[in-house]
């Protein structure tokens, strides 16, 4: 994927989640703005999948272990959401340990508990 197609999709993911938190609002659990958000990319005609399974694998072996991604846009962009007071190193750990075992570009982190969605909205790039 080249940096206008990350772009483009980068500013429909924050457009979407903008769109749920106004109609939603704050206060809510995580798998209510997930469920929500999944909806609000249908409507856009952006293809994500939800809880999406990711593998740990060391030195060539599975290690039987599986994360979950909670939303997973055109293949290509993680998103982690959040409905928490405040945003710990432990979910900016998340965002970076899934972005690195799928070796995925860009992630975003999104903390849907904040007045404002773009105060809970963070981006990372994995540079791994």
């Amino acid at each position: 994927m080249n940096k206008e197609k990350y772009n483009l999709l980068s500013k429909e993911i924050l457009d979407a989640a903008i769109a749920v938190h106004r109609e939603m609002g704050p206060g809510l659990l995580e798998s209510v703005y997930e469920h929500c958000l999944m909806k609000e990319f249908e409507l856009r005609g952006i293809y994500a999948q939800n809880q999406v399974a990711v593998q740990l694998i060391y030195k060539g072996f599975d290690l039987n272990k599986d994360y979950r991604i909670d939303i997973l846009v055109e293949d290509e962009i993680i998103i982690e959401l959040k409905a928490v007071e405040v945003v710990l190193p432990v979910h900016e750990a998340q965002i970076i340990s899934h972005l690195k075992l799928t070796d995925k570009r860009l992630g975003f982190l999104i903390n849907f508990n904040v007045p404002l969605l773009k105060q809970g909205f963070r981006r990372f790039v994995n540079n791994f």
